[in-house]
């Protein structure tokens, strides 16, 4: 996540770049782990970690902040926010109006990374917005621990999770994926990245909107414009 261009574009261009991790559950370890990964890429950063629970809110630590707050986030104007595993826990008529107010407290030009991972992050799952509009859906996962794109279903974003039915978009992405994957099976030998490399490129040859990673990665990734899964 840290890496992706529009959000080293954003933080770069800000003059006090501000993130705020939203819901870091029982233990700031999340909080920490992405300063520590944003200062990787931007070392003027500043991070902030928000829960809504006051029993979770502990004392600053490694740099990192720490409040009560929920999708308001707590009066600040972040120019990057990342909230995982919180919208899964809320009904899905609530997500256009928790997107929308996380929206309205951006700074200007500012993100939200918003999404859903397993307990140790070898699945994840996230749809990136801006101020206006959710621009694209992510997945990746660790090759190593997932056998097929498919598995990744109930690990989508709330405003998805419901919608993976015969007759909805993210279905048939994550049947064509599925697809491809087993098609490029001759280029196993050589581990499940380069395979996936191929999958991928075979979605992109049966025209769906795949946009091609900047840089390799550790995990297999597949990002694609939110129009061509909010169908």
């Amino acid at each position: 996540m840290a890496g992706r261009a529009e959000i080293v574009e954003v933080l770069a261009a800000a003059p006090d770049p501000l993130a705020v991790d939203l819901g870091y559950g029982n233990r700031p370890d999340t909080a920490v782990e992405m300063a520590a990964r944003l200062r990787a890429v931007e070392p003027r950063i500043s991070l902030v970690g928000l829960e809504i629970d006051p029993q979770r809110v502990v004392a600053d630590r490694d740099g990192v902040r720490f409040g009560l707050g929920g999708f308001e986030l707590a009066g600040l104007r972040p120019h990057l926010v990342r909230a995982f595993n919180v919208l899964r826990q809320y009904d899905e008529s609530e997500v256009l109006g928790s997107w929308a107010q996380m929206q309205a407290a951006l700074a200007p030009g500012g993100l939200i990374v918003e999404g859903t991972c397993d307990e140790i992050g070898r699945r994840c799952t996230w749809v990136l917005l801006d101020e206006h509009r959710p621009r694209s859906l992510t997945l990746a996962w660790a090759p190593g621990h997932t056998d097929r794109p498919s598995e990744l279903a109930p690990r989508l974003p709330k405003a998805l999770i419901h919608h993976n039915v015969d007759g909805r978009a993210i279905f048939a992405l994550l049947r064509a994926a599925d697809r491809c994957w087993d098609s490029a099976a001759p280029y196993a030998p050589y581990g499940p990245r380069i395979r996936w490399l191929h999958a991928r490129a075979a979605l992109a040859d049966l025209g769906v909107p795949v946009e091609q990673p900047r840089r390799r990665t550790r995990d297999n990734v597949l990002t694609v414009p939110w129009d061509h899964v909010a169908r």
